[in-house]
């Protein structure tokens, strides 16, 4: 009796996460026990597996196994691709690389973090970014997503996707502002046999030209959004709000909707880069911001959930699971030993045009992104295990709480951890570890007991685990 792993699956580990099981079709990661681990090194298509000596306990694991479409019975001798072969990186475990591999691009946004229409950050040459998709492979990094500036201005574009997939890296979304996105980009992606999503920004109807300061630009992403759809090709979107564009937030969702757009993604404009540099000012004040999304709940229930929602950390709800809602700045209670501050960028690194390793692209356009290490200079394998990005991204909650007494007794400590890293630089640049104002407003301000009563009202059936919370047991702090 002979087991192979299927062909799609590879066995893997990391710096303290040694066991894993890597689907290379999807890039999602699967952490083991040893026990498993032990189980499935069995599945090589060399051992027989009926043998005495082999446990009846790993024999039940390579069942189950083979029930979950992992193993295959095989003929003795078939063994197994090279690169299934168990594999121990030398770095820490990253999911993700959301991966600007240009600071350069073809619109002229009022408000970008970067400054990107003067190329503020420049890009790297063909070889360095061929060296840092080398390393993204020695250091196990499975999956990224490209952006920019505008990725697709790189000639050597399809190349870097190549040598991406060359090392069975998943490349799940491609952010760009559609101009770009054409028949030929879309038949050589399905030659490659991938459809990433295209996140495409629309920043409201009858203003997408106004904040990308070029005429055109709404009609280039409604055809690309369009063409997108016809090829197959998944879509989602992200809309920068200010005073102009505020009242336009349910007809571009309906909008959105409309042309088979599965998600969107709003936050306010940011004062940095070029809209901080022209002095426009506070866009939006985080109060008139809040009751905008709070009017907007109803409204996005009345009209058929149309897509997936994230209002920034205020109110999340998809049409995938439509009783379910949840307070993305709200999260689930553990022990603050153990919960990163910022689990996102845990998980997920940012690599900025000039090759720096972010916690987030919103750092990009802030002072602070200087004290964080070049791959160019470190090499990727120490900047994600021993560095000042590493440190940050790897601290606990009670870290943060131990350098914070205000935010240590309040009662809305073990709901929100300190909140987000880019919303307290926004608030003082020179303290990362200061509160967040934005989030410490959601729950001081009673916004989620509104969030809770606004859901309730237009869909009674809705539940989160929100309402499992002591703090927000319906009708004890809803007023």
């Amino acid at each position: 009796m002979y087991y192979r792993l299927k062909d799609r699956y590879f066995l893997r580990g990391w710096d303290r996460l040694p066991y894993a099981l890597v689907d290379s079709e999807t890039g999602s990661v699967s952490f083991l026990n040893s026990q498993a681990m032990d189980a499935l090194n069995l599945c090589n298509g060399k051992i027989d597996l009926s043998l005495p000596i082999i446990p009846e306990t790993t024999r039940t694991a390579i069942h189950d196994a083979e029930k979950a479409g992992i193993v295959e019975p095989c003929e003795p001798g078939h063994a197994l691709n090279p690169k299934q072969e168990y594999r121990l990186y030398p770095a820490r475990y990253i999911r993700q690389a959301h991966w600007s591999i240009t600071g350069k691009c073809n619109y002229k946004c009022r408000h970008c973090c970067m400054s990107a229409p003067d190329a503020k950050f420049g890009e790297l040459s063909h070889d360095e970014i061929m060296s840092i998709v080398r390393q993204l492979g020695e250091c196990g990094v499975m999956n990224v997503s490209l952006t920019g500036g505008e990725p697709l201005i790189r000639p050597d574009f399809m190349e870097i996707v190549d040598a991406l997939l060359e090392r069975d890296i998943h490349i799940g979304q491609i952010y760009s502002n559609g101009a770009l996105v054409n028949e030929r980009l879309l038949r050589e992606l399905e030659a490659r046999n991938i459809h990433p999503e295209f996140n495409m920004s629309f920043d409201g109807v009858g203003w997408h030209d106004w904040l990308r300061g070029i005429n055109g630009a709404e009609e280039a992403v409604n055809r690309a959004f369009s063409l997108c759809r016809e090829h197959g090709f998944p879509t989602g979107s992200e809309m920068c709000i200010h005073q102009g564009n505020k009242n336009t937030l349910r007809e571009t969702v309906r909008h959105l909707g409309s042309l088979g757009v599965s998600s969107l993604k709003t936050n306010p404009v940011a004062d940095l880069g070029i809209w901080h540099d022209n002095g426009y000012g506070e866009s939006i004040s985080t109060e008139e911001l809040y009751n905008l999304y709070l009017d907007y709940i109803p409204q996005y229930y009345e009209d058929g959930m149309p897509l997936s929602i994230m209002l920034g950390g205020f109110f999340y709800a998809s049409p995938k699971n439509p009783r379910h809602f949840s307070i993305p700045s709200c999260k689930p209670e553990c022990d603050p030993k153990t919960f990163c501050l910022c689990g996102h960028a845990r998980l997920i690194m940012y690599i900025s045009p000039e090759g720096r390793t972010l916690p987030c692209l919103s750092l990009s356009g802030m002072k602070i992104q200087d004290e964080f290490p070049l791959i160019t200079e470190k090499g990727l394998a120490q900047c994600i295990t021993d560095s000042r990005y590493m440190r940050l991204i790897d601290t606990r909650a009670s870290e943060y709480f131990a350098a914070n007494d205000e935010c240590r007794a309040c009662k809305y400590s073990l709901c929100c951890y300190g909140g987000c890293r880019a919303d307290a630089l926004s608030a003082d640049e020179s303290n990362i570890m200061g509160k967040a104002p934005g989030c410490c407003e959601i729950f001081r301000g009673g916004w989620v007991e509104r969030i809770i009563q606004a859901v309730k009202s237009a869909k009674p059936d809705a539940e989160s685990e929100i309402l499992g919370n002591k703090l927000f047991q319906e009708g004890e702090n809803v007023q």
